[in-house]
């Protein structure tokens, strides 16, 4: 757990902390705020997609044992999948591979409406909370942006956590970004692929049930202190 990993260098990184774990082609999950419980969906990607998975933009096939999505002009619309899956608060893990596209997202949704998403560009992510647009009053706002190169080319492994009102992501275990807003707190019914452009590949996908972690207060303070720092 990275909350072993509570070092003195932790407490003067900003919430975008690059060095905190040695980056790894493939990461085992490490969380920060919560501590994953039962498995709840694991799926290679790297065959035809489950019978679950729902959604008709954009091109999706295996290539070279991942799945890959393409966005097709004619759709007027991001290539998108979801697999329908019920929680509140989980800890989801999986590997994408920029090669070309404008940007991605995990993308998370209730029974009616968005929830929020990590949206992922090349030069970096953001986690934020989406607007429903089935309210109309209703607003979306990002919680925090994470400025990283992300290598095109290059397999990355995305770990997101939510919980109650919070969400964090971590990039390779490296790079992190945090925040939080009421919208959140709210039973998810789906989670989803998204690709703007050409071409997003995915593989290794893991939902666990996520509880909190004891640490996270603590660690949640000292990561404030040094985002108000910066």
């Amino acid at each position: 757990m990275l909350r072993n990993l509570a070092a003195p260098l932790a407490i003067l990184l900003p919430s975008c902390l690059l060095g905190l774990l040695a980056a790894q082609n493939r990461v085992e999950v490490k969380t920060l705020m919560t501590e994953p419980g039962k498995l709840l969906h694991r799926e290679e990607l790297n065959g035809p997609l489950g019978k679950d998975w729902f959604g008709a933009k954009g091109q999706w096939e295996n290539v070279d044992g991942a799945l890959r999505g393409i966005e097709l002009k004619e759709d007027m619309h991001g290539a998108v999948r979801r697999l329908p899956i019920a929680f509140t608060g989980a800890v989801i893990q999986y590997d994408f591979k920029l090669d070309g596209a404008k940007q991605t997202s995990l993308s998370i949704n209730a029974a009616k409406g968005h929830v929020c998403r990590v949206l992922i560009k090349p030069d970096g992510f953001t986690v934020q909370k989406d607007k429903d647009k089935k309210k109309p009053d209703d607003k979306g706002a990002v919680l925090d942006r994470c400025e990283v190169k992300i290598a095109p080319g290059e397999w990355h492994t995305l770990t997101v956590e939510l919980l109650g009102q919070e969400m964090l992501a971590s990039l390779d275990g490296t790079s992190i970004a945090f925040g939080s807003h009421p919208g959140i707190d709210v039973p998810k019914a789906n989670l989803g692929f998204t690709v703007a452009g050409d071409t997003v590949s995915f593989r290794n996908l893991r939902v666990w049930e996520a509880h909190l972690n004891p640490s996270w207060q603590a660690t949640r303070s000292r990561l404030l202190a040094a985002r108000k720092a910066k």
